[in-house]
């Protein structure tokens, strides 16, 4: 089948819809810069909603004529269809756990009889009967402190804006106490009689696009109306905060408040609710680290932060003398880069070992107990429980295992499987291995390549580069259902650890914020030069993906080098770089970023790589599918379309630069499984049909188990 490919795909040709100008000019310093799509920034116009009809016609007629595109889908809805469930957790009487029995668009909470078989578990909450189509989606769950009550969010249409409902857990019924407008919101109870939570002043234009900056904490009385809702942090006129939350301590006793105006760094605060009265005693004052309580015994307070230590310590101190220069270490910092949870009295220390976990047990000294004995090379996670636990539930994963569950006894360090999936797709067929390149400036990246065994590295493999490269964020092994179905067909999936990233902890993340963005660039143009000098690929069967900052990583690699790739896929991406500040919660980017107005040299970095200024008139671009949902309220369509009108009135190529806009979704988190893959269908075959191929590369029969 291999052999019915060209590297010259034929098709009928596109008619990309008329978009309009218009003379808008912003002035920077001493520069004025056009910004002749300014319109489509308006996503409550009529204008705008038929430009997305028209867009979508376009991209679903060229869609249409791929022809293993249904085959594709009805692949990855076979993989998709198997059993999923999570770790189990204990709230009152109750065991609780989600399940998904396979295609459905949500997962459902189930829960049974603590000490009872988990074969009598009964739905508790099943999000799919909120809504026919699944776009209504359960965001977090949070339950009193007997159990008696849980608090849920709900997001319509993949919105960031949040409704919270309360339920009596016994009866199983609504006790009326519905929240609207919460955003960017944990839930956390004190006691049985009302909680915690975030949200902004509510918007005077579009909820999706209006610029949000003032986040508040407020407390929530059963029974009582939101108007009534006491203002706990954030109200201050002369102070305002883009991000707030707020939790209560295990034991009850301590109310901590986390505020900052950026996506790194916080001010801390601790309020003893035993003494309400006295207020909020500061434990950082200013936000020039991440810090946050994990822990409280008494009034010991013990926190993970990365002041003076950029991958992270443990510490602790006294509630009377909270700030840092009164810390003294538990775990001290190490080489690599530390996230901990506690369970059992005990502090379980993960860490990334050039993005692989490792994780050991501590007590609250600082003692080491043990190294938990992991499955193998991947990423675990969920170290974490209540203190009167003895046992707990992690998961681990790599990119050819699916995730499994384990439970481990807390004393004893003993694991034992608890869930492992049962699903078509053998992973003994693939196999993953660790490269380690060098990027522009000499700095070592590491990278890791996944594919079928027995591949032949002859540069003809179709081959996805996915990265990141942003806000502290750690790529690490996971197993995904739509990379399965991407391996079966032949192809390379290959992950560089990016700087701008979390693996080697904050210096590697302020590697790659502001006027040092490029580095990201730089590593991801020579992880794919890297895959085609050692013939994994080639320019011509290479494809670069990436969502939300991400989307911007190949908005800038393919305006910068469109020769290196076949096809490029930029996903709710953040694509005007002179705007991005001014939309939702955009400003708080701004520690990775830097914006136009800081200073002229700011803006012309800025300007230098934005995707949206730098599609130049008559270069060949790689076919592109550009992909963002209707209600993206976190990075806002209007980014995408701007960019894709850019790429559509100066491609000097052939190849198609379409847009695909999926309605009722927002930035990735609930949508629906039915729309995920109708997407990921349309995404393969885009980028397979593009690389040439006229029927699949591979028999998918040939993946699955005997």
């Amino acid at each position: 089948m291999s052999c019915q490919h060209s590297v010259n795909p034929e098709f009928t040709p596109i008619t990309y819809p008329d978009t309009k100008t218009v003379d808008t000019i912003d002035q920077y310093f001493d520069v004025q810069v056009a910004d002749p799509y300014r319109w489509l920034e308006d996503d409550r116009s009529e204008e705008t909603a038929a430009w997305v009809t028209a867009q979508n016609k376009a991209t679903f007629g060229h869609l249409d004529e791929i022809p293993f595109r249904e085959a594709l889908k009805s692949r990855l809805t076979e993989l998709w269809n198997y059993e999923k469930v999570t770790a189990p957790f204990i709230e009152g009487d109750y065991t609780y756990f989600y399940k998904n029995n396979g295609l459905q668009n949500q997962y459902v909470l189930y829960r049974y009889k603590t000490g009872e078989s988990a074969d009598q578990a009964e739905v508790f909450l099943d999000p799919n009967t909120f809504k026919e189509d699944g776009t209504i989606s359960l965001g977090g769950v949070s339950f009193s402190e007997n159990g008696g009550y849980v608090a849920y969010s709900i997001s319509e249409g993949g919105s960031d804006w949040r409704k919270v409902l309360v339920m009596d857990t016994q009866k199983k019924k609504l006790v009326g106490d519905t929240i609207v407008d919460v955003k960017f919101s944990g839930l956390s109870w004190r006691g049985n009689n009302g909680f915690y939570y975030s949200s902004y002043d509510k918007p005077k234009g579009s909820e999706l696009s209006e610029k949000t900056d003032r986040h508040k904490l407020y407390y929530h009385q059963l029974g009582t109306d939101q108007k009534d809702d006491l203002l706990v942090f954030g109200g201050d006129p002369d102070k305002k905060f883009r991000y707030v939350g707020g939790g209560v301590t295990e034991d009850e006793r301590y109310l901590v408040v986390s505020a900052s105006n950026a996506t790194s760094g916080n001010q801390l605060y601790i309020m003893d609710l035993q003494q309400p009265e006295l207020g909020f005693v500061t434990i950082m004052a200013e936000a020039n680290s991440d810090t946050s309580v994990i822990d409280t015994q008494g009034t010991t307070l013990y926190m993970a932060t990365n002041l003076n230590a950029p991958n992270k310590r443990v510490v602790k101190t006294d509630f009377s003398h909270p700030t840092p220069e009164h810390w003294t270490d538990v775990i001290p910092e190490k080489e690599n880069v530390l996230s901990v949870g506690t369970a059992g009295n005990y502090l379980f220390a993960e860490y990334m070992v050039d993005a692989i976990s490792k994780v050991y047990q501590y007590d609250f000294e600082g003692t080491e107990i043990r190294q938990i004995d992991l499955p193998g090379l991947g990423s675990a996670g969920g170290f974490r429980a209540k203190k009167t636990d003895r046992e707990l539930y992690y998961s681990f994963t790599n990119y050819t295992t699916p995730g499994s569950v384990y439970k481990m006894d807390i004393d004893s360090g003993d694991s034992s499987l608890f869930i492992a999936p049962s699903i078509s797709f053998n992973p003994e067929n693939y196999t993953s291995e660790q490269v380690f390149y060098s990027s522009k400036d000499g700095t070592t990246v590491p990278m890791i390549i996944t594919y079928k065994k027995g591949l032949k590295r002859d540069g003809k493999n179709p081959t996805i580069l996915y990265g990141y490269g942003g806000f502290n964020i750690s790529l690490t092994p996971s197993f995904s259902i739509l990379n399965a179905v991407w391996l079966e067909q032949g192809g390379v999936y290959a992950v560089p650890n990016i700087r701008g990233g979390g693996e080697y902890g904050k210096t590697w993340h302020k590697a790659g914020t502001q006027m040092q963005k490029q580095n990201v660039f730089d590593d991801f143009i020579s992880a794919a030069e890297y895959l085609i000098d050692n013939d994994y690929t080639s320019s011509d069967y290479l494809a670069v993906r990436g969502g939300s900052n991400g989307g911007l990583l190949v908005g800038a690699v393919m305006t910068q080098r469109p020769d290196l790739m076949r096809v490029a896929l930029p996903a709710v991406g953040v694509l005007d770089m002179l705007r991005y500040h001014t939309f939702t919660a955009g400003a708080g980017w701004g520690y990775d970023y830097g914006t136009a107005q800081d200073s002229p040299e700011m803006f012309e970095y800025l300007l230098g790589y934005s995707p949206v200024h730098n599609v130049k008139p008559g270069v060949a671009y790689p076919a592109t599918l550009v992909t963002t949902g209707d209600h993206d309220d976190r990075v806002v369509p209007a980014h995408s379309f701007k960019f894709a009108a850019e790429l559509q009135s100066k491609q000097g190529g052939d190849a198609p630069v379409l847009i695909r806009i999926e309605t009722d979704a927002g930035h990735g988190a609930g949508t629906p499984v039915s729309k995920t893959i109708e997407q990921y269908a349309d995404i393969f075959g885009f980028t397979l049909f593009h690389m040439g191929y006229r029927v699949l590369p591979e028999s998918v029969g040939d993946n699955l188990k005997t």
